[in-house]
């Protein structure tokens, strides 16, 4: 009798386990997303809402916990991360990403996009889609949505620029980024290339003299206090795509795939509008707290842009060269 108990037991705790291995392989996936900026940045608005709708519409299957202000990576190494599978999602700055798949500088080429509206437009065509699933298949790092768009204003602790020739020789920290660096030697200044991380602290010793960046991240750093001029160029418009790591999607049914795809989708659609309605308002707010805004004609900055943009479709290749003209085609 106690042979026969002991075999019931073992084969009920056998049971047992196989229930609860099961019952954690059906259960809730955590999706770890993280991003270098502030909560209150668009950054963090558009993770809200993303959380909110993932969450949604996997009916809680999917819950995603958000690391705000470089918590679990910087912007600079999280696309590594993303591609060992350390971590399972981040946004990351499009010209962050060009050393790791150079294509991606088309879109950050200088005056490339006319208006926030015209790169919305690109970004929501047949020719961004294309583009983002070879960047997968290539990276093995998938592009949920191409994220918060925003226009770089420039700043700098020397002087207000009111002509192309006020920028000669200011010291100005840019990405490790080619086509940023050739735009700036192409306006005159002098690009030093830096990580993100090391910025701040660059500006407030004089290793650099300004900067560009997210007209929002002007105001959260506070740059306003060390910087008194702010220059709008819109010679850059950027955007910062929602990635995720392959090692996560394995782990996730397609059905739950296309729920977060779609959710991404949607928090894009949110942080569009905010970001349009948010961008005249900085400005002022950047303003009031202390800085010059200048608007500095820009036919010799549109003219210098120009030539960079046919140096690299140059430079690149016909794969590049193809893909700008395909982006060119896309009227505003």
């Amino acid at each position: 009798m106690k042979k026969v108990l002991s075999s019931v037991m073992m084969l009920f705790l056998a049971f047992g386990f196989v229930a609860n291995t099961y019952a954690d392989a059906q259960g809730k996936v955590l999706m770890r997303l993280g991003y270098s900026t502030p909560p209150d940045h668009p950054y963090g608005i558009f993770s809200e809402k993303f959380k909110e709708l993932a969450e949604e519409y996997t009916k809680g299957e999917i819950q995603v916990k958000l690391f705000p202000s470089g918590q679990i990576s910087s912007e600079d190494a999280a696309f590594k991360s993303l591609q060992l599978g350390t971590i399972d999602a981040y946004i990351i700055t499009a010209s962050t990403l060009s050393p790791h798949y150079p294509l991606m500088d088309a879109f950050s080429l200088p005056y490339a996009f006319e208006s926030l509206e015209h790169m919305q437009k690109v970004l929501r065509s047949e020719l961004a889609d294309k583009f983002f699933n070879e960047f997968e298949k290539k990276t093995k790092v998938a592009v949920f949505t191409y994220g918060s768009l925003d226009v770089r204003d420039l700043y700098n602790t020397k002087r207000p620029i009111n002509t192309f020739e006020d920028f000669a020789g200011l010291k100005y920290r840019v990405p490790k980024n080619e086509v940023m660096i050739e735009t700036f030697k192409a306006f005159g200044a002098e690009p030093i290339p830096l990580a993100w991380s090391e910025t701040p602290s660059a500006l407030q010793t004089g290793t650099v003299d300004g900067g560009d960046n997210g007209t929002t991240v002007i105001l959260q750093m506070k740059f306003f206090e060390i910087a008194k001029n702010l220059t709008v160029l819109e010679h850059f418009l950027a955007f910062s795509p929602l990635l995720v790591s392959e090692r996560f999607l394995k782990k996730i049914t397609p059905e739950q795939r296309l729920a977060l795809e779609q959710a991404a989708r949607e928090a894009n659609i949110f942080i569009d509008t905010y970001n349009l309605e948010q961008l005249k308002r900085i400005r002022e707010l950047l303003e009031e707290n202390g800085m010059t805004i200048t608007y500095p004609e820009k036919a010799k900055f549109i003219e210098a842009a120009l030539k960079v943009q046919d140096h690299f479709a140059t430079k690149k290749g016909s794969e590049f060269a193809e893909l700008l003209e395909e982006i060119r085609k896309i009227k505003p």
